[in-house]
């Protein structure tokens, strides 16, 4: 298995952010496969879905309707509505997984590879890459 970890800064608004070039980077050259893509924090999460045509803050607004940023959390510490953050995985979840067919992600051709953030709290994320070849 070869692997890497992404070091991503998302600063300090909720952010959809596009990972796919540095997937395709990562596989390019190295065959057939699977990428796995995982991001180890509890309150972000990975989505496969198109960018640049509005998706990425359909997306984002859809979350804050069904996880509005108000003071219902009991989570409760850090941003008003930072409990929300933490729900969030259990509807984009922390992994996604890819295939790889002669060193390129077999992504549709509008699907992009996305963290998305919406803990305004913690500006670093990591995002661990791991390709099993085939």
């Amino acid at each position: 298995m070869r692997s890497t970890t992404l070091s991503v800064r998302t600063g300090a608004e909720e952010v959809v952010h596009d990972l796919s070039g540095d997937c395709a980077d990562f596989v390019r050259g190295h065959g057939d496969g699977l990428l796995h893509v995982f991001v180890p924090h509890a309150t972000a999460g990975l989505a496969i879905i198109e960018t640049g045509s509005g998706s990425d803050e359909d997306l984002l607004a859809a979350l804050a309707d069904l996880l509005p940023a108000d003071d219902r959390w009991i989570h409760a510490h850090g941003t008003r509505g930072h409990g929300r953050s933490h729900v969030m995985p259990a509807f984009l979840p922390p992994y996604a997984t890819v295939p790889v067919e002669d060193g390129r992600l077999m992504l549709g051709t509008w699907q992009s590879i996305c963290l998305v953030d919406l803990n305004v709290d913690n500006a670093e994320r990591s995002v661990r890459l791991d390709l099993l070849s085939g």
